[in-house]
């Protein structure tokens, strides 16, 4: 029954008036049922008002970490990037007939890459080696005749000497011997040109294998079998100009862009600590390793690279990473208090105990806590009951209780 109908029972009709209008009892009656209503509203407004959302400001428990940016003299952003990665191509124009290769693969140096369609410089390969055998066989047959002619010229002109023959058959002798000694280096000549004509078509030969420049990681895979590959770019996109993309993960590093007005608070070798993006609690210690002496006209910025101190297989190129440079470099023998930090004013006495309200889904939840005697500026630490990313209430009302309803406000 709603307020509308209880109402509508205390209404008295007029035959009632005319029936009870000699008697005294009907005012107690008006009076009673009047208290009933006021009592039921009571109730009502109480249970609306104890059920309504309490209105409250949250703040998310963090980490600690070791190392302090309060010594940070400057923080910028930047990516991380490879000093030594290249595009894998062939040297000749080819089909691929084997890709050896997948995204991840950790590849060494010289290690093959991928095949091409080797039978024509096959072919070409066994030519110029049987070319080359041809020559060095005819460079044998004029170092024999050259042999025979200078012992023919060595008797004419003995024979000469004693008379037996003309002198000018001894003359012919010689002049055969040298004749021959001319063929004999015009040969050696040929040879040595056909020897090089190997090594060409060996050359091209070895080029159908693509190898690794240096040893890194596969991040990029660009061609299949079938397609044909060339050093140089063609028309319509049916020739691919590279196998894949290897990187030289120890060559990676972080490249940020500093505002020009700040930009003289950094110094080479200068301290520093840089987080990824993707893992915002791992602190990694890192240096200044040079101020590139150029400036970007639109982002009125300069581009300083940084050394990353430590290597990691979670590090990939293009992360995105906040760096600060610190005026000392941190201890690393320091380590991070264990709990988390949350406001002081999120710590508030109930019952004589110190205790958070943590929000979970629409309601917070009491939970008590023991903060540690260390201060952090404005934020204290909690050793336990709290985890890091939990929201707890800032400055909880008197009267947030465990299980309240609770909503959002704006700070």
């Amino acid at each position: 029954m709603d307020n509308a109908d209880l109402l509508k029972e205390l209404r008295i009709e007029r035959h009632q008036r005319d029936d009870h209008d000699g008697g005294g009892g009907r005012w107690p009656w008006i009076v009673g049922a009047i208290v009933v209503v006021l009592l039921l509203l009571g109730g009502a407004g109480w249970m609306l008002l104890g059920h309504r959302a309490v209105a409250v400001q949250t703040a998310v428990a963090v980490t600690p970490s070791s190392g302090s940016e309060a010594g940070a003299v400057l923080q910028a952003t930047g990516y991380v990037t490879a000093r030594r990665q290249a595009t894998v191509s062939a040297q000749i124009t080819g089909t691929l007939t084997a890709v050896l290769i997948e995204e991840g693969d950790h590849v060494s140096k010289d290690q093959v890459l991928a095949r091409l369609d080797d039978s024509a410089y096959k072919a070409a390969l066994d030519t110029a080696k049987a070319q080359a055998a041809a020559a060095h066989a005819l460079v044998a047959q004029y170092q024999a005749q050259l042999a025979q002619n200078l012992r023919d010229a060595a008797r004419q002109q003995s024979l000469a000497a004693q008379g037996l023959v003309s002198k000018q058959a001894a003359e012919q002798a010689v002049t055969l011997a040298d004749s021959a000694r001319a063929i004999l280096v015009s040969q050696q000549k040929q040879a040595a040109s056909a020897d090089a004509q190997v090594i060409g078509a060996q050359v091209n030969f070895d080029y159908c294998v693509v190898r690794a420049p240096f040893t890194g990681v596969i991040t990029t895979k660009d061609a299949q079998v079938g397609e044909i590959i060339s050093p140089f770019s063609a028309g319509g996109g049916f020739t691919r100009t590279g196998v894949g993309t290897i990187v030289d993960m120890d060559s990676l590093e972080v490249d940020v862009d500093v505002n020009e007005a700040y930009i003289g608070r950094v110094k080479p070798g200068m301290p520093a600590e840089a987080v990824l993006d993707a893992y915002p609690d791992w602190k990694i210690a890192a240096h200044v390793i040079a101020i590139v002496p150029a400036a970007d006209r639109g982002k009125a910025t300069i581009k300083v690279r940084v050394a990353l101190e430590q290597k990691d297989t979670r590090i990939v190129p293009d992360m995105g990473v906040r760096v600060s440079f610190l005026e000392v470099k941190p201890q690393a023998s320091a380590q991070a208090p264990q709990g988390v930090l949350v406001p002081a004013t999120a710590i508030v006495q109930r019952a004589g105990h110190d205790v958070v309200f943590v929000v979970e889904g629409a309601q917070v939840h009491q939970r008590t806590v023991n903060p540690a005697a260390q201060a952090y500026g404005e934020l204290r630490l909690l050793p336990t009951a709290v985890k890091s990313g939990d929201s707890v209430v800032v400055a909880p009302p008197a009267a947030l209780h465990d299980g309240s309803d609770v909503q959002m406000k704006n700070p």
